[in-house]
């Protein structure tokens, strides 16, 4: 059964107790915050495994709540939102956050995807300690996909889990090109909803943490199919 702590932020009541309702029976302990500030304050004092976190809300709305969690922890955040369009999803995920799922939704869902970010970021309690350590090292860059640590030029750099997973898959795939959607279902999982561009604004990012770090390693675009991994003689 699980041990993870969630905290649920909503300011709809009912949706707040259902998903506790849900999360506790499956052996979570859940807190609830209703506002932007509740949710900043909250999660510092109760430091959760992973946060569900709604974008309209009062005081601070789900976008502020995430630049402020991100200014210091990289715990996994799923933005809950009745906004489907492209532009939300993309600003989302562009300030950190690791999935998102678009109301109205069915708590059975949400129980899934969050099952589903915990066991990829590595947060689950229910790992197997004698796993193999999943690293992978080249020129200035290490990626330790078991502790979740990208080192560059030696020094640590703190990268959401979803960016140390794609640059981890692509780096284990040294010259292999990988198309968007390949990316998504290999990355993401199956049951991600999402399309090409949220590949796209993961790389973005990636790549503003390895600029300049060697030229014997390129994070490459390759026009017209997708990304690859190229290193160099």
């Amino acid at each position: 059964m699980a041990t993870e702590k969630i905290l649920v932020v909503d300011d709809d009541n009912n949706i707040c107790e259902l998903l506790r309702l849900y999360l506790e029976k499956e052996g979570y302990t859940v807190n609830i915050a209703k506002t932007g500030m509740q949710a900043v304050r909250s999660f510092a004092e109760h430091q959760p495994d992973l946060m569900l976190l709604d974008i309209m809300l009062p005081e601070l709305d789900g976008w502020q709540v995430c630049r402020e969690i991100r200014k210091y922890s990289n715990k996994p955040i799923i933005m809950l939102t009745a906004k489907g369009e492209t532009f939300d999803k993309v600003l989302g995920l562009e300030l950190g956050a690791d999935d998102y799922i678009t109301k109205p939704f069915e708590a059975k869902e949400v129980l899934a995807r969050i099952k589903a970010v915990l066991r990829r970021t590595g947060a689950s309690s229910m790992v197997d300690p004698a796993e193999e350590i999943k690293q992978v090292s080249y020129d200035n860059l290490v990626i330790n996909l078991t502790n979740y640590e990208l080192k560059v030029n030696g020094k640590r750099v703190e990268a959401p889990p979803k960016e140390m997973e794609l640059l981890y898959h692509l780096a284990s795939n040294p010259n292999r090109v990988f198309n968007r959607d390949q990316l998504l279902d290999e990355v993401w999982g199956f049951d991600y909803y999402g399309d090409s561009r949220t590949v796209d604004v993961h790389i973005k990012r990636i790549r503003e943490k390895l600029e300049d770090v060697s030229d014997k390693w390129e994070l490459k675009t390759v026009w017209g199919v997708g990304y690859k991994f190229e290193t160099k003689d």
